[in-house]
């Protein structure tokens, strides 16, 4: 009897090994820092984008993903110290928007790849060796911002012909804004037009350099993307449209806050694309050995409403072209 006892008791003991096998490894969580010129909220396109290419390649906020956000809100000397934040965390990588968060997170680390999303000029600042060769630990995606800079100028005068002097503001102290300065002014003597540059260095100099603008009777502005511009996209569209100027913007943020055109890449695609290399890096491949990117999505947007406003039309073969019209 007792010895019927022991096999039923064996027999069961091996059913419920059988049944409860060892509990899976979890799998890995990759944790990944970004450092940004503006606050999340104003930046979900891009993080929508980023997120979603991140998910096609299987990373998963909440589940073998974590985000780990950092914003500069405007002032870029925050840079450095957010840098080093994510280093000492431990992230396995660093996004990174902007020649200034780039360089601090170069600065900050040597190993932890540097993923650029969007950089003006990677290009003799410091960042990258050479484009198709980066080196080191970073790479990423060019924004092409001052050829860009100097389309823009283009776009204005092929819109209001009569535009004969224009304003381009930048903050000059970030290292990729000179080359957009002395692009805008070339293009714009070519075109026939004045060009007098407005250096903003922080919000404070907005205001003042708007006044300084309608003092100067300046028919029309270019503004330049940095940290400064992107986080004062109210309040520059706002003063814009108070002092009735014709301006044209490096992105469509501007024009979806009411701004009157914008021409630049689509930031959304480059922050999606972003995400394929992220993955690339995740597998084993050196962020040196990856060649940075070129945008391959220029959006021209253009805002009806704001053209009315200003008692302006805008010509039919640029309506044409615009890849989106906003009334």
């Amino acid at each position: 009897m007792r010895r019927r006892e022991f096999l039923i008791g064996f027999a069961g003991c091996s059913f419920t090994a059988l049944a409860s096998p060892a509990r899976a490894a979890e799998p890995r969580r990759y944790r990944i820092g970004i450092l940004e010129t503006i606050p999340a909220e104003q930046n979900e396109p891009n993080l929508d984008a980023l997120r979603a290419g991140l998910k096609e390649h299987g990373y998963i906020e909440g589940q073998n993903l974590e985000l780990i956000y950092r914003s500069a809100n405007g002032a870029a000397e925050r840079f450095p110290k957010f840098a080093a934040d994510l280093v000492g965390s431990g992230v396995d990588a660093i996004l990174t928007r902007g020649t200034p968060a780039t360089k601090a997170a170069k600065a900050a680390t040597s190993t932890i790849p540097v993923v650029m999303a969007a950089v003006g000029e990677p290009l003799g600042v410091g960042v990258v060796n050479s484009l198709a060769h980066p080196g080191g630990n970073v790479t990423g995606l060019t924004s092409f911002v001052a050829e860009l800079a100097g389309k823009r100028l283009e776009l204005l005068k092929e819109a209001f012909p009569s535009v004969t002097r224009v304003g381009f503001m930048q903050n000059m102290g970030n290292p990729v804004s000179p080359p957009q300065w002395q692009l805008s002014a070339s293009v714009a003597k070519a075109l026939g037009m004045t060009a007098v540059l407005f250096d903003i260095r922080s919000a404070h100099d907005i205001r003042p350099a708007f006044d300084a603008l309608a003092q100067q009777n300046l028919q029309a502005l270019s503004v330049g993307i940095d940290a400064v511009t992107q986080a004062n996209v109210e309040p520059i569209v706002k003063l814009a449209a108070q002092h009735q100027i014709l301006t044209a913007y490096p992105a469509r943020e501007f024009v979806d806050a009411g701004g009157l055109l914008s021409y630049g890449p689509s930031y959304p695609d480059l922050y999606f694309r972003a995400a394929g290399l992220i993955d690339k890096i995740f597998r084993g491949a050196k962020p040196g050995d990856l060649p940075v990117e070129q945008p391959t999505k220029l959006e021209l947007v253009v805002n009806l409403k704001t053209a009315k406003t200003l008692g302006r039309d805008f010509p039919p073969d640029l309506l044409a072209r615009a890849d989106e019209v906003i009334e």
